[in-house]
């Protein structure tokens, strides 16, 4: 009688750590899940960004390309001071900063 006690104490906290076990289990794989759909947004993200870096890179060497064959043919002329800015931009001061303000 006292080994059947003592086993239905063991199988007692074997069921709770059963118990336990599955709870850690249950909370990883949501855990787990979670952070599949955070990666897989990421790297979309990081795609996205990439094709964008890369449209930006052929529009800027379209763009110097066009400046170069222009100065090459036409020395092009400095329209009226409001659209000054543009062309000093276009013409080698063009941070990634000022090429995003000028195509939105």
């Amino acid at each position: 009688v006292e080994k059947n006690f003592k086993l239905e104490e063991k199988i007692t906290v074997l069921q709770q750590q059963n118990e336990e076990l599955r709870a850690r289990i249950e909370q990883n794989t949501a855990i787990t899940r979670q952070l599949s759909e955070e990666n897989a947004n990421l790297q979309e993200y990081v795609e996205k960004e990439v094709e964008e870096k890369k449209k930006l890179s052929r529009t800027n060497e379209e763009l110097l390309w066009k400046l170069q064959e222009g100065d090459a043919v036409n020395p092009v002329k400095l329209p009226p001071a409001s659209s000054t800015s543009f062309y000093r931009c276009a013409s080698g001061d063009s941070s990634p900063a000022k090429v995003r303000t000028l195509r939105r």
